[in-house]
């Protein structure tokens, strides 16, 4: 190979090792980068359905806002990671989707689902949507004790199946109750914090089909 040839493509595989690793929050590369899906799934429960805000003050909404891609809310309040997987069929993955973000455990930890069958399904939902070519981005939420039980199962989850990881979308509205519309939920000032932290995590990839 020539030596300018050569260069070239050290400095192009450089880039791409760059850009694989600089998006926040990430640590590993990231399955499906080059995901040819038309729509961003908000796949989630009350967090995600927006409730404690008005209509057109959920973060999905928020984050439509921001990007040029459709959003679709796909967030369904009271739900735990088994009712998700008998919807994510019609929900998620006959949508077309190009990013999901995943958006789930509370409901695990109120309603006593055991903890491992919790990261089973949240894998599961991993696979599924990664096996449709989409991206998934989980968010992960930091409440105390249940922060404390679930984080590392849902770091190991994003590093061994190559999702991006979206931690703490939370941080700053949990213990404030100005941006709160009651003890668990955000108002429509905390989404809008909320949509912001998501849509810094998945901008990268959203600018690098463009």
């Amino acid at each position: 190979m020539p030596l300018l040839q050569s260069s070239r493509h050290r400095i192009g595989l450089t880039f791409v090792l760059i850009f694989l690793f600089a998006l926040p929050g990430c640590s590993t590369p990231i399955a499906n980068l080059d995901s040819s899906g038309k729509n961003v799934i908000c796949f989630g429960n009350s967090i995600t359905a927006g409730t404690g805000a008005g209509p057109g003050e959920d973060y999905p909404s928020i984050l439509q806002k921001k990007i040029s891609l459709p959003v679709i809310n796909a967030g369904v309040p009271g739900e735990t990671t088994r009712d998700a997987l008998r919807r994510i069929q019609d929900d998620v993955l006959s949508k077309n989707p190009k990013i999901v973000i995943v958006e789930f455990g509370g409901n695990d930890y109120l309603k006593k689902i055991p903890r491992e069958e919790t990261f089973r399904n949240l894998e599961d939902m991993v696979v599924q949507i990664q096996n449709s070519g989409a991206v998934v981005a989980i968010a992960t939420i930091r409440t105390g004790l249940f922060y404390d039980l679930y984080a590392k199962g849902f770091k190991r989850i994003a590093r061994k199946r190559k999702a991006l990881l979206v931690p703490d979308i939370m941080r700053d509205i949990f213990n404030n109750p100005s941006l709160k519309s009651d003890y668990i939920h955000p108002n429509a000032q905390g989404y809008k914090l909320m949509a912001q932290k998501i849509y810094e995590h998945i901008e990268p990839i959203i600018e690098k089909n463009r």
